[in-house]
């Protein structure tokens, strides 16, 4: 999986929040998209993820030597992000059933590993609504890192998250994001400490 950019620029009425981003992101490497709050990380990635298209450049998905229409690109990608949303009025079973419809597991798992991955057996039956914040996180990494997708995009991964939890997101790393095209965006050096790459947004800024 390759993402290609080339000139891609973003803007918000006439403020432009990135511009001039040439750059290729390439499956098996890892990156990491900087700023601080507000610079427009989050923003660049819904670019890459295909939910907001650019206002200037080309953007160009590649599985192989073939081109993915931006429509398709959702088949292909995992992300779990501050702002997504999960159902309330799901149990842990019922949602982790729902998500893994429309994505595969990787091989090996299942309903059941996942909520061991989760160390949630005790909640397997509770309603999302019920959910900490932190419990709300780990179930958002947990669906994004083990859905079978060559692409893995992950904002503010350990947002929500305690010292144990951010441990937890780390070993989730070292099992589950080998040989993909992972996108991490964050201000938190611990959540992009293992990245091949990085992509300061602040050096777009026109």
């Amino acid at each position: 999986m390759k993402i290609n950019l080339q000139n891609i620029g973003r803007r918000f009425n006439r403020d432009w929040i990135f511009k001039g981003v040439d750059y290729t992101f390439t499956q098996g490497e890892s990156y990491a998209i900087l700023g601080p709050n507000g610079s427009g990380k989050s923003t660049l990635l819904q670019v890459l993820n295909g939910s907001l298209t650019p206002s200037s450049g080309d953007i160009n998905f590649f599985l192989g030597d073939s081109l993915i229409d931006i429509e398709q690109v959702f088949n292909h990608l995992s992300l779990a992000a501050p702002y997504l949303e999960l159902i309330e009025e799901f149990t842990l079973t019922e949602i982790i059933d729902f998500h893994f419809k429309f994505k595969k597991y990787l091989p090996g798992l299942d309903n059941a590993s996942v909520i061991d991955l989760l160390g949630m057996q005790s909640s397997k039956n509770k309603m999302i609504r019920y959910f900490s914040s932190g419990m709300k996180q780990r179930l958002k990494l947990a669906l994004a890192f083990c859905s079978d997708t060559p692409m893995l995009m992950l904002d503010e991964p350990t947002s929500n998250l305690d010292t144990q939890g951010v441990e937890w997101y780390l070993s989730l790393v070292q099992q589950y994001a080998q040989n993909r095209l992972t996108i991490i965006c964050s201000n938190q050096q611990h959540e992009y400490d293992f990245c091949r790459h990085q992509l300061n947004i602040a050096e777009y800024k026109k």
